[in-house]
């Protein structure tokens, strides 16, 4: 699905695409929210998902690795190079 696609999909539809095509990468947590992040083809989607009621509050899309750098820089791999 290209990028353009996805924006143009309604929550329903894009909640079905991410659930069901995207790979999950990984996750932040703030006191109210977690933020998960997929992969969907070439481009990266944050699912901001509320902790009281689990629902999805928002998808942000991000079209490039530099927007996750974030996620990147939080991975540890001291253990991989040894």
């Amino acid at each position: 699905m290209k990028l353009s696609e996805f924006i143009l999909l309604n929550e329903e539809d894009k909640k079905y695409a991410v659930m069901n095509k995207a790979v999950a990468l990984a996750q932040r947590s703030y006191p109210d929210t977690i933020v998960f992040l997929f992969q969907l083809d070439y481009y990266y989607i944050e699912a901001y998902c509320s902790k009281t009621d689990k629902s999805i509050e928002e998808y942000r899309v991000l079209p490039d690795a530099n927007a996750i750098s974030h996620y990147l820089e939080a991975i540890p791999i001291d253990d991989l190079l040894n």
